[in-house]
């Protein structure tokens, strides 16, 4: 059995759109202030649970990271090559653009409530998919890298309207930023427990 694990780069106010400045709009490249430190190798502390699960993207964030990642190689990279990816997209991939990757068939959320059955899914980024599943209520833990700045506008982690309960399980530095590790609270696991 698994969890679906979202990674997200937030802001202090939430924000968790263009934190590397590739999207051109005036709040991005926030994250990159700060150097690679925050930003580089397994920052998300995943390690093994990488290894044995599968990443789960949006087709715009796997675009962009099938364009740097093949590219690198080397401890994490060479993780991040090899681990099995999918894709949740209605118009299909290049799979051959990023080795170990998939277009997921039919919908993204039922093959995502599946997997967790199975293996741990990591959602990288791919806002649009988290709030999806959110609204479905499978996400079972968040990981964010949280950096000192408050931008005051963009896109925001959690949708507006929606509600949700945590437990912290996690919260370390992670050189300027600070890793916090969420898990969601759910009535009937405390229970169960």
């Amino acid at each position: 059995m698994g969890d679906v694990i979202v990674t997200h780069f937030c802001t202090l106010d939430g924000v968790v759109s263009d934190p590397d400045g590739r999207g051109g709009s005036a709040i991005g490249g926030w994250a990159f202030k700060y150097g690679a430190g925050p930003v580089s190798d397994d920052k998300f502390r995943l390690g093994e649970r990488m290894d044995r699960g599968v990443q789960l993207y949006g087709r715009r964030t796997w675009e962009h990271f099938s364009r740097v990642w093949p590219n690198r190689s080397g401890g994490f990279a060479d993780r991040m090559n090899a681990v099995p990816k999918r894709v949740a997209t209605g118009t299909g991939i290049d799979a051959t653009a990023w080795s170990n990757s998939a277009a997921i068939e039919g919908d993204p959320l039922t093959w995502a409530a599946e997997e967790r059955t199975r293996r741990d899914v990591v959602v990288i980024g791919s806002l649009s998919l988290v709030h999806a599943l959110a609204a479905k209520d499978l996400i079972d833990e968040y990981r964010l890298i949280t950096f000192p700045t408050v931008v005051g506008a963009g896109d925001r982690l959690f949708a507006p309207g929606a509600a949700a309960e945590f437990r912290f399980t996690t919260a370390e530095p992670a050189d300027e930023a600070a890793l916090t590790t969420l898990t969601v609270f759910r009535r009937e696991r405390e229970q169960s427990r």
